[in-house]
């Protein structure tokens, strides 16, 4: 990890800011009153201090084609400017790494987690062989500023956003989550995905300009919100994060990650066999549910926490079993406390479920992100042009 990723931001400086921990330590977890910055994150008012994630550098002619020839998503024909989102897998299709991806025609930006860096870099350095490309690490020069949509009308205001230009093109990644990519699937079946209205944007500026951004906050050109109010509307949109949703046996199937960052069509790379197995002819083994939780006991879940079926057994007594974890948790200003969890996939959605957390049983609701029947899609009679489920499928 680089020094400008392991030290704290200069927005930390702000009144109120308050220091978030684990793995991302050294940027805020909020200013003050999370509620609110959600509200101004969703209204397109405020920034969202990204400077501990990292920012590799791809160059070289043969970039976009190597890129694609070893991660999950169909990259040799993106654009100047054409943002991307893909994975790169073990060989038996487990996440290892999450990439969001900028190309401005010289150069393919890539943001991953700050602790995930190093082993992709060395990973990305021994796959190189004798291709023109050449990798480097960007930390040091750019940091990450996110926004909720266009970050054009902050930076008009705040000069410091203007995004970095290069080799002029600007380096904003346009999340994909918003849609289902080309080549994409999606498995969840609620025709009002959350995601539709997830319009989140992450921009690069000068590591220099962050003292600049600082003291816009101050003035009251912008407004800052913290990585509590990002979590929960993320969460909110089902949209899987790789520091939280994955551990060493996740499959994207499980998370619905097909949606933006897996093309089903494209060629031959590590771990498209199991992809390709589990999504026509298989199941994913676990699926990712959001829990709106009960907050009457005044505890909030956290990653790890172990979520259990309950049931009523014939002699009065209860049964507990665990059957998944909590990944990710916040407090929405809407929706109150809620939960990202990967639960077994034989556990039916209408089954009573409860957090276990610091000892408290914590009641749950699911609602279904990723059905039970996901994956075997080559068993599923579609219509023709249409590619929808027939009636009673």
């Amino acid at each position: 990890m680089t020094p400008q990723t392991a030290s704290a931001s200069a927005l930390l400086d702000l009144p109120g800011a308050v220091q978030a921990t684990g793995l991302d330590a050294g940027v805020a977890a909020h200013y003050g009153n999370p509620m609110i910055e959600q509200r101004h994150l969703l209204a397109g008012e405020a920034i969202v201090d990204l400077s501990h994630r990292a920012v590799l550098g791809v160059s070289g002619p043969d970039r976009l084609t190597w890129l694609n020839s070893i991660t999950s998503q169909e990259l040799r024909f993106l654009k100047p400017g054409e943002s991307a989102e893909t994975l790169v897998l073990d060989p038996t299709g487990h996440i290892e790494h999450a990439v969001r991806l900028v190309d401005d025609g010289t150069e393919a930006w890539l943001i991953v987690e700050a602790a995930e860096l190093p082993a992709l870099q060395a990973w990305l350095d021994r796959m190189r062989f004798m291709l023109r490309v050449e990798l480097r690490d960007r930390t040091d020069e750019y940091a990450v500023i996110g926004t909720m949509g266009s970050i054009d009308g902050l930076a008009g205001a705040v000069p410091a956003l203007e995004p970095a230009a290069p080799n002029g093109t600007p380096l904003v990644w346009h999340d994909p989550w918003a849609a289902v990519v080309t080549g994409g699937f999606q498995y969840s079946e609620d025709p009002a995905h959350p995601g539709a209205d997830w319009h989140w944007t992450e921009s690069l500026v000068p590591r220099t300009a962050l003292p600049a951004v600082t003291g816009a906050v101050r003035r009251g050109a912008v407004r800052a919100a913290g990585l509590l109010a990002l979590e929960a509307l993320r969460i909110a949109a089902w949209r899987p994060r790789r520091a939280t949703e994955v551990d060493d046996r996740t499959l994207p199937h499980e998370l619905d990650w097909l949606r933006s960052a897996v093309h089903l069509n494209k060629g031959c790379y590590r771990g498209q066999e199991t992809v390709a197995k589990v999504h026509n002819l298989g199941h994913p083994p676990r699926r990712l549910v959001l829990l709106h939780l009960d907050g009457s006991q005044g505890v909030l879940p956290v990653h790890g926490d172990e979520v259990q079926a309950v049931r009523r057994l014939p002699d009065g007594d209860t049964e507990r079993r665990g059957v998944g974890t909590i990944t990710s948790s916040a407090i929405h200003h809407e929706l109150g406390p809620i939960a990202l969890a990967v639960v077994k996939r034989t556990v039916p959605a209408t089954v009573v479920l409860q957090v276990l957390s610091e000892e408290i049983a914590v009641a749950a609701t699911q609602q279904v992100i990723v059905p039970q029947s996901a994956g075997s899609v080559a068993e599923i009679p579609r219509l023709p042009r249409l590619g929808i489920r027939t009636p009673g499928h």
